[in-house]
């Protein structure tokens, strides 16, 4: 099955990324409307392909979760055009909208489910899509197996309000029959109220290269090059904590997870997405966890389910 379907990818494409970008960066609510509707129309086609190809198979659907500053026109460049007053009236509100929205820390900024804080309707649009595309698919005779995933929750709240999206878009759409609605454990917050978010989630996914980065206040994009070579070849470290799950730290703040969870919700499946799934020993640390399942990349698939299969 697929255990992160990454809808962010998506909205990424040529054809896309400006209706995106229209959406976030309008003020006009007619204009974000109209957005709206042109991505949810493209939305529909992609799932109705996913579920097409996936007919019985597991997909788990996780909402938007890009750091905003990927769909944004780059700041750099539309500084130095208005520098050099090559900017249009366009460019130049283009250009406002983009430093009112510009982060320091994007990848710990307005992503995953505050963005569906901020600009309200992008989620329902998304799930609307979705189910409707599920309904396609049964009119075709296939039995599309879908849950979706909120990602970078933090407090219980947030699902709450995530399950009242859920149901504006199943009233919407006319969607029928149960849906599994999971979160994505991505900060050392979540991880340490799993219990109270194991009450109003059916599952839960860790996403294991966030949680890592954050719990070593690690930039993933950056220590890769240096810092992290340097600290394997002076022992500071033993493995590449993005490769091979940090079984001491990160790894404890799971098992902490994972057993307050149970303790909440016997029944909640547990998964966790990342690298380090496909990696041996840590899927054998995560079997001794009690996680239900791990999802990596596809070229890691075969190595995951040996030592799954082994532990």
């Amino acid at each position: 099955g697929i255990g992160l379907c990454r809808t962010e990818h998506m909205f990424l494409a040529d054809d896309r990324l400006p209706l995106v970008r229209r959406f976030i960066l309008t003020d006009d609510p007619a204009e974000e409307r109209a957005a709206l509707a042109a991505l949810e129309a493209a939305q529909q086609a992609d799932f109705e392909g996913i579920l097409a190809a996936m007919d019985a198979l597991p997909v788990t659907v996780r909402l938007l979760d890009p750091p905003l500053h990927e769909f944004l026109p780059d700041l750099e460049r539309l500084v130095v055009a208005d520098a050099l007053g090559t900017l249009d009236a366009e460019g130049r509100v283009e250009l406002a909208a983009v430093r009112r929205l510009h982060e320091v820390n994007p990848m710990i900024g307005t992503r995953g489910v505050r963005l569906g804080v901020i600009k309200p309707g992008v989620y329902q649009m998304q799930m609307r899509a979705l189910f409707r595309a599920v309904l396609a698919a049964r009119r075709d005779g296939r039995h599309p197996d879908v849950e979706v995933m909120i990602p970078l929750v933090v407090d219980p709240s947030e699902m709450h309000m995530a399950r009242r999206w859920v149901a504006e878009a199943i009233a919407d759409t006319g969607m029928s029959g149960s849906l599994k609605i999971g979160a994505m454990l991505e900060t050392p917050r979540a991880a340490l109220v799993a219990g109270e978010l194991a009450e109003v989630s059916d599952f839960f996914s860790f996403g294991t290269n966030d949680l890592t980065q954050l719990v070593f206040a690690f930039s993933r994009d950056d220590v890769g090059s240096r810092l992290i070579p340097e600290y394997l070849r002076t022992e500071l470290l033993e493995k590449d904590p993005f490769e091979s799950l940090d079984q001491v730290g990160v790894g404890r703040i799971i098992q902490y997870a994972c057993s307050n969870a149970r303790d909440a919700s016997a029944a909640i499946k547990i998964g966790v997405c990342g690298e380090q799934a496909g990696d041996p020993e840590s899927a054998k640390f995560l079997v001794a966890c009690g996680v239900d399942y791990v999802s990596c990349s596809p070229y890691r698939v075969p190595i995951a389910r040996l030592a799954v299969a082994q532990a």
